[in-house]
């Protein structure tokens, strides 16, 4: 997708967990922010000055209580919102300290890879749509550790 020159692109780092079992952490949008209740990977805005992973690290921290020990870029999407283009740089996160919880009140779920190509039946819907085409990347993606 190219960039739309009238619009601010916002830059945004994007955590995708993986764990040894193959699943991948999912995290529910709270409530005030857009698209409240949407299910999506943790991330949020990279600062001026930050890098990616510098990002990624802090907003983890402030989301769902995990310090990233291990991130490698995966991908690296657009997306056209109502409220905002970003340009999302997504990192699988493959080592982590601390336990997931939600410290913004939102909901956490564990998805397998295995369980992307139901995912429409799941109840972790509506899905961000930003998220989907990280969902079919990560359907053929085979994770080594």
């Amino acid at each position: 997708m190219a960039v739309n020159s009238s619009r601010p692109v916002t830059e945004v780092a994007v955590g995708v967990l993986l764990r040894k079992n193959e699943s991948i952490l999912l995290a529910q949008r709270p409530e005030g922010k857009p698209y409240a209740g949407y299910w999506e990977f943790p991330g949020g805005k990279i600062e001026a000055g930050e890098t990616i992973f510098q990002a990624l690290q802090r907003e983890l921290v402030e989301e769902i209580n995990v310090r990233i020990l291990n991130a490698k870029e995966f991908l690296t999407i657009e997306h056209d919102y109502p409220h905002a283009y970003v340009r999302l740089h997504i990192c699988l996160v493959t080592s982590w300290e601390g336990e997931v919880k939600g410290l913004e009140g939102q909901a956490t779920a564990w998805l397998t890879v295995g369980e992307i190509s139901r995912i429409e039946d799941s109840n972790l819907q509506p899905i961000l749509p930003a998220t989907l085409p990280i969902l079919e990347k990560l359907k053929n993606y085979t994770m080594t550790f």
